[in-house]
């Protein structure tokens, strides 16, 4: 083969994702995403993109928002039934689409602004009412019970947007140049064992968590069932829906901080953690043995973002790429260098994050990339306390 047929050949991992995050709360326009992921087309095939910005529903920024999408006006019917008796549903209106070359069929895309009913709070004994729970029982509802409809987006001043499509075409179709957030992430897909369809495009969300992710869960199977032990469903056909409702598990429901719930999706080798101290030792094992159901296998490059943060992490091998970059305020994380300095042409620092790793970008915060060892005693803690067995 000739050194110019060589320099046409390219590696690709499949599936690219970018996301920054304005530590002061800052927002930005949606034309900034779209540079950044737009210049990573071939890691797609247009069967699907999307985006996830937070801040952009600042006039209903107390109300959870959901997204959903009908395939027919019979489910539309039947969801918004189902919305009228369990929702109090403050506004709702079609999600603003424009047309768009190259997406033709598509559908039913409308927004509800809701809360849960004074009559949900009333029914549960004092104190034992949890909004949060109330909206996710209702999701998992929907998207299991609802033939046709999917609600793809639910949280508090946020929104997720995605389908059929290479993502200039779905930023154009949701006009996302017409929203401003403080936290955005962006994804083009190459699906590999999973169909190209509107639901299963990315990020994944369940209330203000969402997730894009580059990989394969092999784990799927065995996170799927241990997710549905606490309730969770997997209905959108593809594998990174596990890593939502982990999430949501592990952070929300169990109490774990961030960095922990990496530790558990991603977490130390045995030969690791034997040569760690005792105390690390005792914690990490404690971790490994509750939550070994909910560790993801296979290769991954992930961004999940939340109204206070955005986190990246990768396997523990480090199996697919993931580039992070921080200019004053800013964190970046993408798939390739390049996409960051699309958006941020000289950034302060750029690096690789190590296998397992995580990069933690908060709020008024800068990016955490703190030792093991200072996470230790509140590791310890916590998985003694969730194991019932203190040291």
């Amino acid at each position: 083969m000739s050194n110019c047929n060589r320099n046409w050949q390219k590696d690709i991992s499949g599936c690219g994702l970018v996301g920054f995050i304005n530590r002061k709360g800052e927002a930005v326009g949606g034309e900034k995403i779209i540079r950044g992921i737009s210049c990573m087309n071939e890691r797609g095939n247009g069967l699907g993109a999307g985006f996830a910005a937070y801040g952009i529903y600042p006039q209903f920024k107390d109300l959870y928002a959901f997204h959903v999408m009908y395939d027919s006006r019979q489910a539309q019917v039947e969801c918004e039934g189902l919305f009228k008796e369990r929702l109090h549903v403050v506004h709702n209106e079609e999600i603003p689409t424009r047309a768009t070359k190259g997406i033709g069929c598509h559908p039913i895309l409308r927004r509800y602004f809701v809360r849960a009913p004074k009559e949900a709070a009333e029914s549960c004994p004092a104190g034992g009412f949890s909004e949060d729970d109330y909206m996710v029982g209702l999701v998992m509802d929907v998207n299991l019970k609802v033939n046709g409809a999917f609600v793809f987006s639910s949280g508090k001043d946020m929104g997720g947007f995605k389908g059929v499509g290479h993502p200039e075409q779905i930023a154009d179709f949701f006009r996302i140049d017409d929203y401003s957030g403080y936290i955005w992430t962006g994804h083009t897909r190459f699906p590999t064992n999973t169909p190209g369809w509107w639901g299963g495009a990315h990020p994944f969300t369940l209330l203000d968590w969402s997730i894009v992710h580059n990989g394969e869960i092999s784990s799927y199977g065995i996170n799927k069932r241990y997710l549905e032990m606490f309730g969770y469903h997997c209905t959108l056909f593809t594998d990174t829906e596990v890593v939502a409702y982990l999430l949501d598990l592990l952070i929300r429901k169990h109490g774990l901080s961030k960095r922990m719930a990496c530790h558990v999706l991603a977490p130390p080798f045995w030969d690791d953690i034997d040569r760690m101290e005792e105390g690390e030792r005792e914690a990490f094992t404690a971790l490994r043995a509750i939550y070994g159901s909910a560790a993801l296998n296979g290769p991954f490059a992930i961004l999940f973002a939340y109204s206070g943060g955005l986190v990246g992490l990768n396997d523990r091998v480090k199996l697919r790429p993931l580039v992070a970059a921080t200019k004053g305020e800013w964190t970046y994380m993408a798939s390739e260098e390049c996409s960051i300095r699309a958006v941020c042409p000289e950034p302060d620092r750029v690096w690789c994050p190590r296998a397992g790793d995580p990069v933690v970008a908060e709020l008024d915060g800068a990016e955490s990339f703190l030792k093991e060892s200072e996470h230790v005693a509140d590791l310890t803690s916590k998985t003694g306390r969730v194991a019932g067995v203190g040291r």
